[in-house]
């Protein structure tokens, strides 16, 4: 789903590569009129294959690590250093997430790489995680952002998703084909954005 557009997101859900994806959106961007917008935005979770999308369709646009993602992964690790000690998680998650929402990533990344164990599990975790901020640190200034009046979260587009494709197919007892599924997907998705008509017209076409 595409929310850097004017007016109510895009919804688009089909079963599809993220070269396909990255495609879709980017045409739907233009008809849209993203060439005429002042503030070009692109948000996703981290994942690297988004921000290819990003770098590849939407050259220039600002890139933002939607912020409840990045603290999951902080939290994750919490769990994984303290275990069963739900105060001492709460008390690491107040340090390093004040860290996380001031936009200090630099700093967040010492203190994680900063952190000692001999549990190679746990240490491959933290490297995993230092990594993880450290490669999206100019995708995590908060403070920047909002002073730009921004969106740092998704959970908007995240509602759609469940609204649109999880009200309607993942109901008890509900299976899917591939097919079928797109096929759904695709009528409520011209229903949502207004197409539902233009579709059937070119049905007949």
């Amino acid at each position: 789903m595409l929310s850097a557009i004017p007016n109510r997101p895009l919804m688009s859900a089909p079963f599809e590569t993220a070269e396909e994806f990255g495609k879709r959106i980017y045409l739907e961007a233009w008809k849209r009129g993203w060439s005429r917008a002042e503030k070009k935005v692109f948000m996703g979770d981290g994942s690297e294959w988004i921000w290819n999308i990003a770098d590849q369709h939407f050259p220039g646009a600002v890139q933002i690590v939607d912020l409840f993602h990045a603290r999951q992964h902080l939290w994750d690790l919490a769990r994984k250093l303290h275990p069963n000690q739900e105060a001492e998680q709460r008390r690491w998650m107040m340090v390093h997430q004040d860290l996380l929402d001031e936009g200090k990533i630099e700093e967040l990344v010492s203190a994680l790489r900063a952190i000692d164990s001999s549990n190679p599990e746990l240490t491959d975790k933290i490297r995993i995680e230092a990594g993880y901020f450290e490669n999206n640190s100019a995708r995590m200034r908060y403070p920047n952002f909002r002073s730009q009046h921004l969106f740092v979260g998704t959970g908007v587009i995240e509602a759609g998703c469940k609204g649109l494709i999880g009200s309607r197919c993942k109901q008890s007892g509900m299976f899917w084909t591939v097919r079928g599924a797109n096929a759904i997907l695709a009528l409520r998705c011209c229903h949502f954005n207004g197409r539902f008509e233009d579709y059937w017209e070119a049905r007949r076409a």
